[in-house]
């Protein structure tokens, strides 16, 4: 894989490094694996599309996803906050200046991907849906709502086409890496229980967190003062088991959000959760090492063969070669991938595997356009 090492970081201003970083990545490895975009003729008309929170990285990525995906956009609204009005971002040659987000800003808008945080999602989302706009919302404000279906669009397609309130829930990114993983092998073999521990990159907590690893990385480097800001311990050369807040039980909340959300997207109300996360200096794409226990006798060559032609989700599976999944397999690409497919050594009809996907495209914006092309 290409690293292009002849890039001069030299001939960079220290304070747009991150920010070069970030583009860099969204950029990478523009050839996708295998999702198909969607077919324009084959949507009865052109959608006005608005995406709030359209500066961040996964509102970037939203706008990317749906030119390169060719959605069948009439129009598309860019919204903000005010400080970010007037900026412009290119959509199909042309500039596309970024409105303040206000709650009238959604009339005469069919779909709006929000992917601001989830008190914006609380405070706008409302005003959206009553505006008759179908909200694809990537914050967790609306996912274990009853009236509000959590699509992966792999594995749950149907739901989406039933949405009361006009919201959409996007699910977390690690629960959709995870379950595009499980979801064919709970088809085939009947899934009861996941214990996991995920690998998380920096730029899950957005540009903030690329910025304090790459400070910190050269802060360590070159003997200066270390700043620590965005995470609770040093990141550079770390890693930190903590990703979201503890809870009660001294879970993470981004840890339960495996257990409910899992629960609710494959509809198996007992199946059983315990999972770690981790946070880890990758810039993107997050990793999980899952150990799954199945109704059904299982083995690693069953579990391969079942992969065969599914969507969204490849096997790279072959340790002896050198060939299993690492981050940046994934980074800027549509598909997940898993391998080091084995039999669990300690529980019965389980296996032990490893999936890899890009937390910013299929773990938010990718999978939120996916959902409105099903609308």
């Amino acid at each position: 894989m290409q690293h292009h090492s002849n890039l001069s970081h030299a001939s960079l201003a220290k304070s747009d490094l991150s920010k070069f970083l970030l583009q860099f990545i969204c950029q990478f490895c523009k050839n996708r694996y295998s999702a198909t975009p969607v077919d324009p003729q084959s949507m009865s008309e052109l959608k006005h599309v608005a995406i709030v929170g359209a500066t961040g990285a996964v509102g970037e990525e939203m706008r990317l996803c749906l030119e390169e995906r060719n959605f069948p956009i009439g129009k598309l609204t860019l919204l903000a906050s005010k400080r970010s009005a007037g900026k412009t971002f290119p959509f199909r040659g042309e500039e596309i200046a970024v409105q303040e987000l206000t709650h009238d800003s959604f009339a005469g808008i069919e779909i709006a991907l929000f992917s601001a945080g989830g008190s914006i999602s609380q405070e706008f989302g409302p005003s959206a849906a009553a505006a008759g706009c179908v909200v694809i919302d990537n914050s967790s404000a609306f996912r274990m709502d009853e009236g509000v279906p959590l699509v992966v669009p792999e594995i749950n397609p149907a739901a989406a086409r039933n949405h009361p309130k006009n919201i959409i829930a996007n699910p977390n990114c690690t629960t959709i890496i995870s379950l595009m993983a499980l979801a064919p092998l709970h088809e085939a073999f009947g899934l009861k229980s996941i214990i996991a521990s995920s690998y998380q990159a920096v730029s899950g907590s957005g540009a903030q967190g690329i910025a304090e690893l790459e400070q910190q990385v050269h802060a360590i480097t070159h003997g200066l003062p270390l700043e620590q800001k965005v995470y609770s311990r040093q990141i550079a050369f770390n890693v930190i088991p903590q990703v979201d807040v503890f809870t009660e039980n001294g879970y993470t909340k981004e840890e339960l959000k495996m257990l409910h959300e899992g629960r609710k997207i494959l509809d198996l109300p007992d199946l059983k959760v315990s999972c770690t996360c981790v946070r880890v200096p990758v810039y993107r794409s997050h990793s999980v090492s899952i150990t799954a226990v199945f109704d059904k006798p299982i083995t690693p060559e069953a579990a391969r063969a079942v992969y065969a032609g599914k969507k969204g989700i490849q096997l790279c599976d072959d340790p002896a070669n050198g060939i299993f999944p690492v981050p940046l397999d994934t980074t800027g690409k549509d598909d997940c991938l898993v391998g080091r497919i084995r039999q669990n050594l300690v529980l019965e009809n389980a296996l032990d595997l490893w999936v890899v996907g890009d937390q910013v495209r299929k773990g938010a914006a990718l999978n939120a356009v996916q959902i409105a092309e099903i609308l």
